[in-house]
């Protein structure tokens, strides 16, 4: 048996690094079984959902758009403007609380999955390392080998691959926020059109090149804060990627004929060589583990293989490992369960309750009521029509009380997804003011309905 202190020693280090603190590269080997094919099988469904997410269309409009820029989002479907700040808000909150809720009962099971850059480093730049290169071993020689032609001829085409699919990725990604139909006219265009998207694009290129070839599972050990948060979310009930140690303990190799009155863990190895992170799950929860399941196939491979049950690594959680218990509501669970109902119930009564049309009125800075020569007092306004929807709406602005007199324009079309701004003077007759400061309401009407309205002050002479 090993003492505490060698058992607990891989808490103190990374695996990919050595105690001079250089990296060890990774060479993983080749996954293979039913939970990676439902992997490859949810993967394929999330690239295609991901590079055909711009071309999609809901009413003549993107089925998603990102336009920080300009300040213009739509969610499936659904416009929003800078008006609709508070229901962003409330979305991106429950977001945050199902992310929390989901990895405190779940673990990781977002990371290998769902991550895109588990998707992309693993279901696609590995598949393709693995096709062109071969599996672990012979990977590794060809990178401690000489540069030979069939070197030469592996790496120029494995990298020239990995640059055309980190192209395609940073023209999806920007096509979320340009849209589609921008894009596109960007890349059939004159380029000495548009250098700042070149220059953008080519960034971007990089970036996501590098991280696929040199980066990669420090991605997920260092840069992402999402690991980070395992030490606090993740607690004895959390179901993860597990190491059943008491029926895995003690571990001892496999000798044919000999009855077996150790472990089932065969100490083969098999789990540690396919992990992507270099982690041996055999040690418990680490930060490093993105709950890819491969250990999980690798292992049952073994087990099917010399003729014990399967499962010694599986998805379960320590308190089922080491208790036998079942799994059951935590009041962390219930918790953020509730937190998350009430964020979503808000997020959804605000997104019911927001109109198409968005009106906004001031009183013109500086001005104080004028008095007219027929006697009445006038206050000017400033104003602003937003139009979230994907059509064009005509209007009319009719004051509670008094006369709406618009300066300039007469006709009132709010274009689609855009804004209308203006200007009108209201005048209310003498006798009808009461205090200097009184609340008057202007409705705003499309084909005789009242569509919104606003409350706004109307300043005039004390009694």
């Amino acid at each position: 048996m090993r003492s505490q202190s060698q058992t607990e020693h891989f808490r103190d280090v990374l695996g990919n690094i050595d105690q001079q603190g250089n990296r060890i590269w990774i060479y993983p080997k080749k996954p293979s079984g039913k939970l990676y094919t439902w992997r490859s099988i949810v993967s394929i469904f999330l690239l295609a959902l991901l590079f055909g997410g711009p071309f999609l269309r809901w009413k003549g409009q993107p089925f998603m758009l990102l336009d920080i820029i300009n300040r213009n989002f739509i969610l499936f479907g659904i416009h929003f403007g800078p008006q609709d700040f508070h229901i962003l808000l409330f979305a991106m909150l429950s977001l945050v609380v199902f992310i929390i809720l989901f990895t405190v009962t779940f673990g990781r099971v977002f990371c290998g999955w769902i991550c895109p850059q588990t998707i992309f480093m693993e279901m696609l730049f590995r598949k393709i390392e693995y096709w062109i290169e071969g599996d672990a071993p012979k990977k590794k020689a060809l990178d401690k080998g000489p540069w030979t032609n069939e070197k030469i001829f592996k790496k120029t085409i494995k990298n020239g691959l990995f640059f055309i699919i980190s192209f395609l990725i940073a023209n999806t990604f920007l096509s979320y926020i340009l849209g589609s139909d921008a894009l596109i006219n960007i890349i059939t265009d004159n380029p000495a059109n548009h250098i700042i998207g070149l220059i953008s694009i080519t960034v971007f290129t990089f970036v996501f090149f590098l991280v696929f070839t040199k980066v990669r599972e420090l991605a997920c050990i260092v840069i992402c804060p999402y690991g980070r948060l395992q030490g606090v979310l993740l607690d004895k009930n959390t179901i993860v990627v597990a190491y059943d140690f008491i029926r895995g303990e003690i571990r001892g190799k496999l000798r044919k004929g000999e009855k077996r009155e150790i472990g089932d863990c065969i100490d083969c190895y098999q789990c540690v060589q396919v992990c992507p992170t270099g982690i041996d799950i055999r040690n418990g929860t680490q930060l490093e583990c993105t709950n890819c399941t491969a250990c999980i196939d690798a292992c049952d491979s073994i087990m099917e293989t010399v003729g014990l049950p399967k499962g010694l690594i599986r998805y379960d959680s320590y308190n089922g490992i080491a208790n036998k218990t079942k799994w059951k509501l935590s009041p962390r669970i219930i918790a953020y369960s509730t937190l998350l109902v009430l964020l979503i119930s808000s997020s959804v009564f605000f997104l019911t309750s927001r109109n198409d049309l968005e009106m906004t009125v001031l009183r013109v800075p500086g001005m104080m009521y004028q008095k007219l020569e027929d006697g009445r007092i006038g206050n000017l306004y400033n104003f602003e029509l937003v139009n979230k929807s994907d059509k064009e709406i005509p209007v009319k602005l009719v004051p509670e009380s008094g006369e709406l007199e618009l300066i300039g324009n007469q006709n009132l079309i709010v274009p689609k997804e855009g804004l209308l701004k203006g200007t009108f003077f209201l005048k209310k007759q003498k006798s009808d003011i009461k205090s200097m400061s009184t609340e008057i309401k202007i409705s705003v009407l499309s084909d005789g309905k009242e569509i919104e309205k606003f409350n706004t002050k109307f300043l005039g002479p004390a009694k």
